[in-house]
């Protein structure tokens, strides 16, 4: 009966640690990114984005604008916190990898840099800016904030400070490049 009732539990505890349970509601939030998410739709459709931007991740890379309406969840794996769960306005839904450890703050922190509980300003944005932000790419002479809501916000890992005038980015999962910035706070270069 113990050997029974052992194995019954073991399975038990297997299948809810494989089974995907839903959240509830009370889980959701409505957000507003502050720049362009850039993700790639896998064959089902899903959409996936990562803290590392993946700028040019390859076929299916769709990109979604700022001051988008999200819903938001937590995303865990195997009880681990793996980031967020989003879905957009048209019923698309996606996950967001943020890597705790790699860029050395929560999710809910990293949240709080690239969301916004009400839409942003982009006023500021110069026409070039604007330009860089609809392609989802930097280009020479775009100011700092023109890249960041074109490309998203730098990892942390990669570019400790915004201050600094070089940005990494990564292109997909391979290759990265870096923005590099003028005294101005304007691209002057981009290396691949």
């Amino acid at each position: 009966m113990k050997k029974f009732l052992l194995a019954t539990l073991c399975i038990t505890l297997l299948a809810v640690s494989v089974v995907s349970v839903p959240l509830s509601h009370a889980d959701e939030t409505i957000l507003y990114n502050r720049y362009n998410i850039h993700a790639q739709a896998d064959r089902n459709g899903l959409l996936k984005a990562s803290y590392a931007n993946y700028t040019d991740p390859g076929a299916g890379h769709v990109i979604i604008p700022p001051n988008t309406k999200l819903i938001i969840s937590p995303w865990k794996r195997f009880f681990k916190d793996y980031g967020f769960k989003f879905e957009l306005p048209d019923g698309r839904k996606g996950v967001f990898e943020v890597h705790v450890k790699r860029i050395g703050m929560s999710t809910a922190d990293y949240l709080k840099l690239i969301m916004s509980d009400k839409p942003v300003s982009l006023k500021g944005l110069t026409a070039l800016d604007k330009k860089g932000v609809k392609q989802g790419k930097a280009l020479v002479g775009m100011t700092k904030k023109g890249v960041m809501t074109a490309l998203g916000y730098p990892s942390p890992h990669a570019t400790p400070s915004i201050d600094d005038n070089i940005w990494k980015y990564w292109r997909n999962r391979f290759r990265t490049m870096d923005v590099e910035f003028n005294d101005k706070g304007r691209v002057s270069h981009i290396q691949y």
